[in-house]
């Protein structure tokens, strides 16, 4: 082509890449605002027409990315389980005895807890979902108290934690970190990796097994007879005569 050619329209449209990537950006900044005013408000009091406000645009724009408040509602809650699951799938991945991994976990899940999407794992309520959505949130609750149960199983048998019951410990581990999604707050005193660091050093310390001490006291070897020289050396008491009373 010479260079007196002239210059080939730019088309109007986007590559596909850059439009699906930028139709993802909006979809997850109306969940993220969908989530902020679920918790804030309530699943039954925040409206579409106040998400559609906060984003500043209309409410039949939010119809291109969700087919209703329901499904807005269920993509919130999945976006909090895929966390759970990427940061289970990274432990697994890692290795280490079941004491190191139900520690990763105490504290990657109590960090999550304090973002939106963690807490609408425990904020929202299942009955509000569609029942097969329901069904997969109450599975993915269940791989959750499974992978709990695992860790601890785990560190019993290698020895990192002291016999117990995993289930009980289970519950009484996920139960505390639960309920982080419901009292944090971002002006607290305390950040997400703060808390994080505490609940993980109070929640396990209960459960490791006592240390190994680095050096094994040697079992004392009986004395050899002393011969009766050594013993007439040796001393001793000076004898003053007399009958031993």
């Amino acid at each position: 082509m010479d260079s007196g050619s002239p210059a080939l329209p730019s088309s109007p449209w986007l590559p596909f890449e850059s439009r699906r990537r930028a139709r993802d950006e909006k979809r997850e900044a109306v969940l993220r605002t969908a989530v902020q005013l679920f918790l804030e408000q309530g699943y039954h009091r925040a409206t579409l027409n106040d998400v559609a406000e906060r984003l500043n645009i209309t409410k039949p724009a939010l119809y291109n990315y969700f087919r209703g408040k329901h499904e807005i509602l269920f993509e919130c809650w999945s976006m909090g389980a895929e966390l759970v699951d990427s940061v289970i799938t990274e432990i697994n991945a890692g290795g280490g005895s079941g004491l190191t991994k139900l520690r990763k976990l105490v504290h990657a899940y109590a960090e999550l807890m304090a973002t939106d999407f963690g807490a609408s794992l425990v904020r929202f309520d299942l009955r509000d979902l569609a029942e097969k959505d329901a069904g997969i949130a109450r599975a993915a609750k269940k791989r959750i108290d499974a992978t709990f149960r695992k860790y601890i199983s785990s560190g019993i048998v290698d020895g990192s934690i002291k016999p117990c019951d995993p289930k009980l410990a289970a519950f009484a581990i996920a139960g505390a970190l639960n309920w982080i999604g419901h009292w944090y707050r971002r002006d607290g005193a305390s950040s997400p990796t703060e808390i994080a660091d505490e609940f993980t050093a109070r929640l396990t310390e209960g459960l490791a097994a006592a240390a190994v001490p680095n050096r094994i006291p040697r079992e004392k070897t009986p004395s050899a007879p002393l011969s009766r020289e050594t013993r007439r050396k040796a001393p001793g008491k000076k004898r003053t005569g007399g009958a031993s009373r």
